[in-house]
């Protein structure tokens, strides 16, 4: 008979999706996972490895058991250039059926590694629903991990049981999400296209959900207080378990090194640099946080409104813009000519590229943000109790900024009204008097903008206090490993 001290050691495979957005929450996640004693490895491929490896050597320094299991991602084979293995802003819109094909050809490897390494839990992303199909034949858990809001999930459950979004005449009618905790409304035109008419992509999310339902549960980076009344209802419409273990950017990124470099290796460390020494010469509350993402680009149109609200504002701003290389007429000029203003006027601050977003959240100076409503910017702004303005694009992001908006109401809508994919820029221009508006009623000092600051700073302590010993998300972790445990000790004993 197994005794239960054989079951303690747990190791449990966590297999990200190969988007930085995926990849950075879920690695936070296994290096809390390693923090509380469970042996944990992450499978990816080199390219992706680079953006967290230096996150898991510190934890392994630290005595924590977390490893990397590095695959070669076979660009050769698939016709793509070495080092592009990676969905993000950068990808070429005709390179990302290759980086699937890719994918495709190592789940072989990755279905072998699981026995090899002995797992006794795959944590692996929505985008790998063939693994629930590995777990049972391997007789262990798979658990579903989601990069985005337990709302959002349900909100789409909900869809797809009730139809609503039928039932109205025009794209741009509003409709109610029955079933819900809350009253939401939305048009269909602030809905996935998948959702809307019937495409390969809702094929791919027909089969993530069903492995839904077969999975032991699923896990979220969120916490009670933020969603506690969705976790409710994903539980009864899925009907398996799911546990809230965020905020992981919190939880797992408490060392300066830590923040500066996650989701990149070529930030430049400390609080020394020229962006550091700008936005510490600022007075508290008075800078706005421009972001959207690390799959966004926008068109010349779009990016001309934005910079003229920003430069028009009362306020200073830091605005990180992604280099779009299918360029609508200059782009780089114009971006480049409105920097040389800005930083001459010492009003603002142009980021290109990757940013140290966690240090930057955190400096007393920034008052808001603006956010394109990526589940990871959403909570790291909570996390310090910023107001947002919210501007929705693709994914779930609709889905987002209503629980921003509407629920907990510690955001302003910017008004965007049409979902587009992440790959391309989409008909919709947001105009600069919209976007000014939305700003100033986040940033100046009115009673809205103060009773969402209020709002905002409650939920940032409800974040602190639910990874401590007795906080939601350190009981809901707890309450996994030893569930994983006493699972463990049951299949070595052949029950």
């Amino acid at each position: 008979m197994v005794m239960s001290h054989e079951a303690n050691n747990m190791k449990v495979i966590f297999l990200p999706f190969i988007s930085t957005s995926h990849i950075i929450p879920m690695v936070d996640m296994a290096r809390v996972f390693a923090m509380y004693g469970v042996d944990v490895t992450i499978i990816t491929t080199k390219g992706n490895a680079a953006i967290f490896q230096k996150s898991i050597d510190r934890d392994f320094n630290r005595g924590h058991s977390i490893k990397t299991h590095v695959l070669e991602f076979p660009a050769k084979q698939v016709g793509l250039p070495v080092g592009v293995e990676t969905f993000n802003a950068d990808t070429p819109l005709d390179m990302s059926p290759k980086i699937y094909y890719g994918l495709a050809i190592l789940q072989p490897q990755i279905e072998k590694l699981f026995e090899e390494l002995e797992a006794d839990c795959i944590v692996s992303d929505m985008f790998h629903p063939w693994t629930v199909g590995v777990a049972a034949k391997l007789g262990i858990q798979r658990i579903i991990f989601y990069a985005a809001s337990v709302l959002s999930r349900s909100a789409v459950h909900t869809l797809e049981q009730h139809a609503t979004h039928t039932r109205v005449d025009h794209d741009s009618e509003k409709f109610t999400m029955v079933g819900l905790p809350h009253k939401l409304e939305m048009t269909r035109l602030q809905l996935p296209d998948w959702m809307r008419k019937s495409n390969a992509y809702g094929q791919l999310m027909k089969m993530i959900n069903d492995s839904a339902t077969k999975s032991y549960g699923a896990v979220f980076n969120s916490f009670y207080d933020f969603e506690g009344a969705y976790e409710e209802h994903y539980k009864n419409a899925f009907g398996t378990k799911c546990w809230s273990l965020g905020p992981v950017s919190l939880w797992a990124n408490q060392d300066v090194s830590d923040k500066s470099e996650r989701g990149d290796t070529k930030v430049e460390e400390g609080e020394d640099s020229d962006l550091f020494k700008w936005l510490n010469s600022k007075k508290e509350n008075s800078v706005l946080y421009v972001s959207f993402g690390s799959l966004n680009k926008f068109p010349l149109s779009q990016l001309v409104e934005i910079a003229h609200a920003l430069e028009t504002s009362s306020h200073d701003f830091i605005w990180v813009v992604r280099k779009n290389n299918d360029k609508e007429g200059d782009d780089e000029g114009f971006m480049e000519e409105f920097e040389k203003r800005v930083k001459e006027s010492n009003k603002g601050y142009l980021i290109w590229g990757w940013a140290p977003q966690l240090l930057i959240l955190e400096n007393q100076a920034i008052g808001a943000i603006v956010t394109h409503c990526g589940w990871n910017t959403i909570v790291e702004s909570m996390n310090v109790g910023l107001p947002m303005v919210t501007w929705p694009l693709f994914a779930e992001h609709f889905f987002n900024e209503k629980l921003v908006v509407d629920v907990l109401r510690i955001g302003v809508s910017v008004g965007a009204k049409e979902w587009r994919n992440w790959n391309e820029f989409g008909s919709e221009v947001v105009k600069r008097d919209e976007i000014g508006k939305a700003i100033g009623l986040v940033m100046e000092n009115g009673k809205e903008a103060e009773e969402m600051r209020l709002r905002a700073k409650g939920l940032s302590d409800d974040a602190k206090k639910a990874i401590l010993v007795g906080g939601s998300s350190h009981a809901n972790l707890i309450q996994l490993i030893e569930e994983l445990k006493t699972l463990k000790l049951q299949r070595l004993n052949g029950n």
